[in-house]
């Protein structure tokens, strides 16, 4: 953008901020820490080179925020069943109360569908993903692959219900040797709902194994409220007892030739006003489903009000990870230090490792390609934005924010106590014509100026407001505030 020269050294911290841990390419991982924090502190009895810095990694501990094993899709299945999934996506949104069909709302500026798509595209072992979408909707569908980048999507178009839909999604396999993209017809299926963005690859195995072994699987879930039936009058007929029934959810996984078979031999009345794939397996083919407990992150985006707790979720879960950067002068590196203590005090199990990172070290790459949306600047100079320039550089090639918004914190010290407070204002008044510039890019920037005296009495209690500060703007990710010079 700006032909900026890359840092010839940075010293990176990166923690992981109290909360719920989270995957944020499309699950919401939602995973309680537990267990203490570990203080982790560059050592001193190695010298750093001019060339090169620290990078400190906090990882997760055990338990069930454990990072998951890749999975490898032949070993997936014995005999290395394909799978591929279907997600319809035509519906209008009439409970929504939109004009704009509730899979293409935005959620931080991104459809929803996208972000579902998304949880299923990064699982390596399902091959073919098929979305259905009203014939209206097709072009759009089309523009949010290209523009997300997705991967091994065929767009279909849909039915007049959602098993019409789903049908069609079905049919593009067996009939895909007329089509002008080939796909491979799957042993197992999963069908999903576009509007559940936070499925998990956990829940997404368990069914397809199961599939694999009885035909048929579903999630399911305890049910919140007792169902009763009305008579004809309107009063209360009878009451289902809540502990033996559970709520249908998705996703469900089928072998393809059963569902498939099923919808072929099903009626016009099933296919206009039924709702339950299981049902259809079990009706026309026998077979009975094996049922499985889901997670309450399974939950579908129906009304308006869903909408914000979607998003909601997807902020808590961007703002669980901040990279500290600085270059290697004493003040910036000892307050980046701070930060990072502060930012990471009540990480509950993490373990750490420093590695030296030279100028072109290609792990900086890395870093900036893994789940980090969340960076801080900090910038020795009070007036000068070159390190925040250099590292907006390395996160536009990166890429990393087109599918969220990265927010980067540009961090100014004021060390010098005979300046002005409004001298130190008006130098940094450019920061806010830069920051609409990136904006473009989909990163926020915001300023933070911090009054630093190494010898203050008062310097935690100064750290621990500008800690507050950058934590309110990682999770609130306010794209009106950009540009603002906030001060601690």
């Amino acid at each position: 953008m700006r032909g900026a020269a890359a840092p010839s050294a940075w010293i990176l911290w990166i923690a992981d901020i109290p909360g719920e841990i989270s995957g944020v390419g499309g699950g919401s991982g939602r995973l309680p820490c537990s267990a203490r924090s570990r203080s982790l502190r560059p050592r001193r009895d190695r010298a750093v080179p001019r060339s090169g810095g620290f990078q400190l990694q906090l990882e997760l501990g055990s338990g069930r925020a454990s990072p998951r094993p890749v999975m490898e899709p032949g070993k997936l299945l014995s005999g290395g069943a394909s799978v591929a999934a279907v997600l319809p996506a035509g519906g209008s949104g009439e409970r929504l109360g939109s004009a704009t069909p509730k899979q293409f709302c935005a959620l931080l500026g991104r459809p929803l569908i996208s972000y579902t798509v998304r949880a299923l595209e990064r699982i390596n072992w399902i091959s073919d993903i098929v979305v259905v979408v009203s014939l209206e909707n097709i072009e759009t569908m089309k523009s949010i692959i290209e523009k997300y980048g997705h991967k091994r999507i065929t767009v279909v178009e849909g039915g007049m219900t959602r098993h019409r839909s789903i049908f069609n999604g079905l049919k593009i396999f067996p009939e895909s040797n007329l089509s002008s993209c080939p796909l491979q017809k799957p042993e197992v299926v999963i069908i999903h709902d576009a509007v559940r963005p936070f499925v998990e690859e956990d829940i997404l195995l368990k069914v397809v194994l199961a599939a694999k072994e009885h035909g048929a699987a579903g999630a399911i879930r305890p049910l919140v409220s007792t169902v009763v039936a009305s008579s004809a009058d309107g009063s209360l007929d009878h009451s289902l007892e809540r502990a033996r029934y559970r709520a249908s959810e998705m996703p469900q996984a089928f072998v393809f030739d059963i569902i498939y078979q099923a919808y072929h031999q099903c009626s016009d009345y099933d296919l206009d006003y039924g709702t339950e794939c299981l049902h259809l397996a079990l009706k026309y083919c026998k077979t009975n489903a094996k049922l499985i407990e889901g997670s309450p992150d399974l939950w579908k985006v129906t009304y308006k009000r869903d909408l914000y707790a979607a998003e909601s979720i997807i902020k808590d879960n961007l703002s669980q990870q901040v990279c500290v950067t600085t270059d290697m002068k004493e003040d910036a590196v000892q307050l980046g230090f701070l930060l990072h203590e502060t930012l990471k005090n009540e990480v509950k199990q993490a373990k750490g490792k420093s590695v030296f990172l030279c100028k072109n070290d290609n792990r900086l790459q890395k870093i900036f390609l893994g789940q980090c949306y969340n960076f801080i600047c900090i910038n020795a100079k009070k007036s000068d934005i070159k390190e925040t320039q250099q590292l907006v550089d390395i996160l536009e090639n990166a890429r990393i924010s087109v599918l969220h918004p990265v927010v980067l914190i540009s961090v100014h010290l004021n060390v010098s106590e005979n300046m002005s407070f409004s001298s130190g204002m008006e130098e940094l008044a450019g920061i806010k014509e830069f920051a609409k510039e990136v904006k473009k890019k989909h990163i926020l920037v915001y300023g933070l100026l911090i009054h630093y005296n190494k010898d203050d009495p008062k310097l935690q209690e100064i750290i621990n407001s500008a800690a507050a500060i950058i934590s309110a703007l990682i999770k609130d990710r306010n794209p009106e505030l950009i540009g603002q010079l906030l001060v601690a």
